[in-house]
């Protein structure tokens, strides 16, 4: 039991009448990696808030070092030596990387921004880090970023660790350089759990997998024993095929030509630089590329949502064999012109749906018109939101509860479901499986590739390399607001792509396979 660095027995948490985890047991050694697994809604966020001192259980024990403790708050969860980081990170943009790591701390004496840069290069230097004490938040990358994050409960004596989804916004690259140092962690003697859905990533870098289903425990086993599929049906409950097609395009026509678009921030900042593509009918199109390089102004500009200084946005009609300039038309002007365009924007419930209305009412934002009557018939859409949640096996218990009670990855299914039911010509996906479970993950590469065989010119935006490399008819990779190269997905490497992805040279690139 010495090796023991945090037990949990028989843990269980209800939010009101909804059980989140019921009688959990689980066991973290020290010297190891644990990947905590489970569907969307399975309860592994619960019960990870739990041990980090968010929430408290309702029912069973927390043990450390052979003792049952009492987690009340991250500063009690910090005084047993356990530090979570977030997948949304909890910085301050406006301070240095050195002064958000001891911010909260209750050091006696003055400041000593010396001693604090010491002992930051002390924890960097020990276990490979590569950070800047001195920089600021928002001048730093997203993975410069996670470092602080995990420097700052290190530098607070941390000694389990808790990391939410931790490369899914990470580069190929970035994600081996955080392995590897999460591998020196282990050895130094760290307990880790990493919660996550990249399956490939659970194997090759976890001792142990646990597995939660409905918020229950289904079990624990060792990496060495386990495969994709294996985790997978332990996960659902039965046997899911983890095939990706990609059917072969039929008849691909040019349905979207962009131009030598620019677009520029408040500030005179470039977001999109001399962008120029084609996306064609019946094809997938994916977009890969650093979080931030112009991905969502890229896919807002075509939706109408982003002003544009400079190009062409022009949109082939399926319908009528006419051309339209898109650019700066609102989403209504769009309308208007007869173009079936979807989007599905990265902020789920910041443009695409609304939080504080039920799944009915959201369906009616898609079709609603203003001037036709006073009264809103909504049989239409209650139809389509029991479809929905019936296709997409949308856990919820009616089509009348609000979107914001709903876990993420259901969340997901009805924004894209509604989307898809419009029977755009281009359909438009930002992230679509961010946050989504393996079983629901597959559910959307069908329905997207249902969307190709219709005809749909479509375009992902994805984080996923294998995904992308399985998926995607091209790949179109961005860095910086700037086109660096277009690949044939069916030739391409995770290699090349990641190389690509941290390029800003565009002019010296020539591997453009469009």
């Amino acid at each position: 039991m010495n090796n023991v660095a945090i037990e949990l027995c028989g843990i269980t948490k209800r939010f009101g009448s909804v059980v989140a985890n019921s009688n959990v047991n689980l066991t973290v050694c020290n010297g190891e990696i644990l990947s905590l697994l489970g569907e969307n809604g399975s309860g592994k966020t619960t019960l990870m808030n739990m041990i980090s001192g968010i929430y408290h259980p309702d029912e069973g024990q927390i043990i450390i070092g052979g003792e049952a403790v009492s987690i009340n708050s991250p500063h009690d969860a910090f005084n047993y030596k356990i530090g979570m980081i977030h997948q949304h990170f909890k910085l301050v943009d406006l301070f240095t990387a050195a002064e958000n790591i001891v911010l909260g701390l209750d050091e006696k004496g003055k400041f000593d921004i010396k001693s604090v840069s010491k002992k930051v290069a002390e924890i960097s230097s020990k276990y490979g880090f590569d950070i800047d004490p001195s920089k600021k938040i928002y001048e730093m990358s997203v993975s410069e970023k996670q470092t602080v994050e995990i420097i700052k409960v290190l530098y607070r004596g941390a000694d389990i660790l808790i990391l939410d989804e931790p490369t899914a916004v990470l580069t190929p690259q970035e994600t081996r350089k955080l392995f590897d140092i999460l591998r020196r962690m282990r050895a130094d003697g760290k307990a880790i759990i990493i919660i996550t859905h990249k399956l490939h990533e659970v194997l090759d870098l976890s001792n142990k997998v646990a597995v939660l289903r409905h918020g229950e425990y289904v079990g624990t086993i060792n990496t060495s024993e386990a495969d994709e599929n294996i985790l997978t049906e332990m996960m659902v409950g039965k046997k899911v095929e983890l095939n990706i097609e990609r059917p072969e395009p039929v008849n691909p026509t040019d349905r979207l030509v962009v131009e030598h678009i620019d677009c520029k921030n408040r500030d005179g900042v470039k977001l999109l630089d001399d962008v120029s593509f084609t996306v064609r009918s019946g094809e997938i199109l994916g977009i890969a590329g650093i979080a931030g390089s112009g991905q969502r102004e890229l896919l807002e500009a075509i939706a109408g949502l982003q002003k544009l200084d400079s190009g062409s946005i022009i949109y082939h009609n399926p319908k009528n064999g006419k051309t339209e300039d898109l650019r700066d038309k609102t989403p209504l002007e769009i309308r208007e012109l007869g173009v079936r365009l979807s989007f599905v924007p990265e902020d789920r419930l910041g443009m695409g749906l609304v939080g504080n209305m039920s799944v009915v009412d959201n369906m009616m934002l898609r079709s609603y018109r203003r001037g036709k009557s006073v009264f809103v018939d909504k049989h239409g859409p209650e139809e389509l939101a029991q479809k929905i949640i019936k296709d997409l096996e949308v856990a919820t218990p009616d089509a009348e509860t609000p979107v914001r009670r709903l876990s993420g990855g259901n969340v997901q299914k009805i924004l894209l479901g509604r989307e898809i039911s419009s029977s755009p010509t281009l359909l438009m996906a930002a992230y679509p499986v961010r946050g989504l479970d393996i079983n629901s993950s597959y559910l959307i590469y069908d329905l997207l590739n249902d969307q190709k065989r219709k005809g749909v010119a479509v375009i992902f935006v994805g984080e996923d390399l294998d995904v992308l490399l399985d998926l995607c008819d091209r790949i179109m990779v961005i860095g910086s607001g700037k086109i660096t190269g277009i690949l044939d997905g069916r030739k391409a490497t995770k290699n090349e792509v990641g190389y690509l992805m941290t390029k800003t040279d565009r002019e010296e690139e020539s591997s453009d396979a469009e």
